[in-house]
């Protein structure tokens, strides 16, 4: 059984507490800088990913500081500035805002903070947190997502110049006249919405959050969230629509989809009481245990191409030689990506990534470096659940990345769709390769080629 979360009794005692006096801490990636906080006290570690402002900003508007204050009342809270927003530092001049980015964000701040397992609580969409829930089981005890989104269609549909009006009123107050109109007329939050979105975003980093929400697609991540999952959304709510929402919950195993009373799309506003009820009685009910041994991972497959001729032309010897210098620099290029090789097939490679944009880029490296051996290479990928044995791994997503290779012609990289609807934001470009038969894989599927930059 859970610990048991007395919400309501710990309340005056967590403003009592002062938790806008909590300093900032810092967290370490890739030789940058990330702004967190912790505050509150309870049985369980939350990780709340906010998209409302600065966490220096967070307790300077009385309605947020009582949904802190109440949040603090039920478990240790950490929050944090993502890289290129708040007091965080810029991301890395090579890197794009994407989801493998927020993972690895999420990863530092969760280990700086000494948070081995918590509650996710996303209240910006969920699709990253799902993602993360997803591809990191060990890591999520339980998630909770508010108006969950699996893609924004509108968003595609937009013109560029109609992203860019879209931008420009999420930067400011606009946004929370679309968000919350019923109290977009109060002075106070106006004044502090329209600073905390200055703060926490630039112009240009609200664009790019538009054009990667255009792109992004997490439909095929749903239903390998096997953490226990609450979904909340209020009925009325006019800037995102609660079917939707409810069908995205649908796709997750086991989720619950709470409907709220309400207007407000953000949870903070509005009546608090009913959310917090809800997610009282979602943390007290019985620990589900959820499996580790099945997270998302994006599979690579390569294979020598003409791998017989090259056999008898250079013969036995020669030919092992160049295997075993393959297999060692196979390695090498796979852990500089933050890969796993799973196993060498003989003439290619097996190999899991947490990441599907390190994936593609793995695969480009060991394509290159194979051609400085003489040797010709073609791979493919897929991003979906796999399952992990002593020394293998099997699933579905195994067979469609080898069954994808298979169809690769030399030094082409190919890919799923779902690999391409993951990699949103991240720069890479692909290129239409029809619709496939993949032997033993049910339907037909979309496979798309990697376009390398000459």
């Amino acid at each position: 059984m859970r610990s048991s979360v007395r919400l309501r009794g710990r309340r005056d005692r967590a403003r009592l507490i002062g938790v806008r006096d909590v300093g900032v801490r810092w967290a370490s990636r890739a030789g940058k800088s990330i702004a967190y906080a912790v505050f509150g006290t309870g049985p369980f570690d939350v990780f709340l990913q906010q998209p409302w402002c600065p966490i220096d900003l967070m307790w300077e508007l009385p309605q947020l500081r009582s949904f802190l204050d109440a949040l603090s009342g039920m478990a240790r809270v950490i929050v944090f500035d993502n890289l290129g927003s708040g007091a965080s530092d810029s991301l890395p001049g090579y890197e794009a805002a994407t989801i493998e980015t927020f993972a690895d964000e999420a990863l530092a701040v969760l280990d700086a903070a000494g948070a081995p397992r918590v509650i996710l609580l996303d209240m910006a969409g969920g699709g990253a947190a799902a993602t993360f829930a997803a591809t990191y089981p060990s890591r999520v005890q339980s998630l909770i997502v508010v108006n969950l989104r699996a893609s924004f269609p509108e968003l595609r549909r937009m013109t560029t110049v109609q992203r860019r009006r879209m931008a420009e009123a999420l930067h400011g107050v606009r946004s929370l006249e679309l968000q919350d109109p019923r109290l977009a007329h109060d002075p106070e939050l106006r004044g502090w919405w329209a600073a905390a979105r200055r703060l926490h975003t630039s112009p240009e980093h609200a664009l790019e959050q538009v054009e990667f929400g255009a792109r992004a697609d997490y439909e095929s991540v749903l239903p390998t969230v096997r953490v226990p999952t609450l979904v909340l959304h209020r009925r009325d709510n006019r800037m995102f629509d609660i079917e939707t929402s409810r069908t995205a919950a649908s796709r997750i195993p086991g989720a619950r989809f709470v409907e709220l009373p309400g207007s407000e799309s953000d949870l903070f506003l509005g009546d608090t009481g009913p959310v917090f009820a809800a997610i009282e009685q979602f943390l007290n009910e019985p620990d589900v245990e959820s499996p580790h041994d099945r997270p998302l991972a994006t599979v690579l497959f390569t294979d020598m191409v003409a791998s017989t001729e090259e056999l008898a032309a250079r013969g036995d010897d020669a030919w092992r030689r160049v295997l075993d210098d393959h297999d060692k620099l196979s390695d090498r290029i796979v852990a500089e990506y933050r890969g796993h090789v799973v196993k060498q097939t003989g003439d290619g490679v097996l190999a899991t990534f947490d990441g599907p944009a390190r994936a593609v880029r793995c695969a480009a490296a060991l394509v290159d470096a194979a051609n400085g051996q003489g040797i010709t290479l073609r791979a493919g990928l897929h991003t979906g659940e796999i399952e992990l044995r002593p020394a293998d791994v099997t699933g579905i997503a195994v067979h469609i990345a080898n069954r994808i290779a298979t169809i690769a012609g030399p030094n082409e990289i190919l890919v799923s769709r779902t690999v391409v609807d993951l990699t949103a934001g991240s720069g890479l470009e692909f290129e239409p390769r029809g619709e496939h038969q993949l032997k033993g894989v049910p339907g037909t599927w979309p496979v798309l080629a990697f376009l390398r930059s000459s």
